[in-house]
């Protein structure tokens, strides 16, 4: 999509890449830009895993809320949700838990505008316009609280959106707060890039990646990842590589499931 077409918001630069479109055209999605398909084809270059990796990703996501939604989890909180594709969190949970409630929020306006288009008349999820920088007032908005009832067990989603925060904006103080607004018996959801198991490649794609966004992506090791469940009790089987958590089939799992890059875990709060 070379143009800009009715959806595009106002002041929305189509010719410098977005992460979140970048994701959409990997997932064959059609809301990204020919700024977009140059960068996911810049990375595949670099890294031809990049593309299978986002819909492992996607597929993950899916698993890890029915999981939640399973073990009784009515209402989810999903920040970085990023552009609505197929698969979306609130068609999850509500085909598995009819009525259940879900809040994005994000930063990126084209984002917004899908949600808020795809979940017109849906009085059970809403979205946001929210920087996951700023926790406190994503806690505070007037349609999480409409939504999300703080005393009672939530699902906190952070799916591929951590490593977009430096170390020096303490990414780990931000998922702390969120954790201590949770009531107990609530659950994490976490995707993080990692540069552990290649991090040759994982730098070069970093690097092109970087140049090239706005937003710049931060990969991280598997200790500092683990970090970010400090006060959860990291469920089975732990923090490990995208397939390899409770896949549907045991053939979904590569022989090297690492070639994603990204740790994946779902944690409870006790």
């Amino acid at each position: 999509m070379a143009g800009e077409p009715d959806w595009v918001p106002p002041g929305v630069d189509a010719k410098r890449a977005n992460v979140a479109r970048v994701y959409d055209y990997w997932l064959g999605g059609r809301h990204n830009f020919l700024a977009d398909q140059d960068l996911a084809r810049a990375i595949t270059a670099v890294e031809p895993n990049a593309r299978a990796g986002a819909r492992a990703n996607r597929a993950f996501l899916g698993r890890a809320v029915r999981f939640l939604a399973a073990a009784g989890i009515g209402q989810f909180l999903d920040i970085g949700s990023g552009i609505p594709t197929q698969g979306n969190v609130h068609e999850v949970a509500q085909e598995a838990s009819p009525g259940a409630r879900v809040v994005y929020a994000d930063i990126d306006p084209v984002a917004i505008a899908h949600s808020k288009a795809i979940l017109a008349g849906n009085q059970d999820a809403a979205v946001l316009r929210a920087d996951l920088r700023d926790p406190e007032k994503i806690l505070g908005n007037p349609a999480v609280r409409r939504l999300i009832d703080f005393s009672q067990p939530a699902g906190l989603l952070l799916v591929m959106v951590l490593h977009f925060i430096t170390d020096a904006e303490d990414p780990w103080r931000i998922v702390a707060t969120l954790r201590d607004a949770l009531a107990p018996g609530s659950y994490l959801v976490l995707a993080h890039a990692t540069d552990e198991s290649r991090p040759a490649v994982a730098q070069a794609a970093e690097t092109v990646y970087n140049r090239s966004v706005s937003t710049d992506i931060h990969m991280r090791s598997r200790a500092d990842i683990l970090r970010f469940f400090d006060g959860f009790e990291l469920l089975d089987p732990g923090l490990v590589y995208i397939p390899q958590w409770r896949p549907d089939s045991p053939a979904d799992v590569p022989a090297d499931p690492s070639k994603f890059w990204v740790l994946v875990g779902v944690a409870r709060k006790p």
